[in-house]
């Protein structure tokens, strides 16, 4: 190759990687928004008391275990009981 031949190619190069940065920009990006986030609280150590509404003392327990009359049966699967 010839120094003219180089030279060439180097400028075509250069000339088809700025027009393809221009056109990828202009086609390809996305648009400029601007983006704003809601402000967050900081975590703290410090912990309110929940309402007395739901909480209290006179509220029903839901874990607490139901139980309807004695069972005695250990088999209550079987016929003929």
């Amino acid at each position: 190759m010839k120094q003219k031949d180089i030279a060439l190619i180097i400028v075509i190069v250069f000339i088809s990687g700025v027009s393809s940065y221009f056109i990828s920009n202009k086609f390809i990006s996305s648009p400029k928004h601007d983006l704003k986030s809601a402000k967050v609280e900081p975590i703290t150590s410090d912990f309110s008391e929940p309402s007395t509404a739901y909480y209290n003392d006179k509220s029903i327990n839901p874990t607490q275990l139901i139980k309807i009359d004695d069972n005695n049966n250990d088999k209550p699967f079987t016929e003929g009981q």
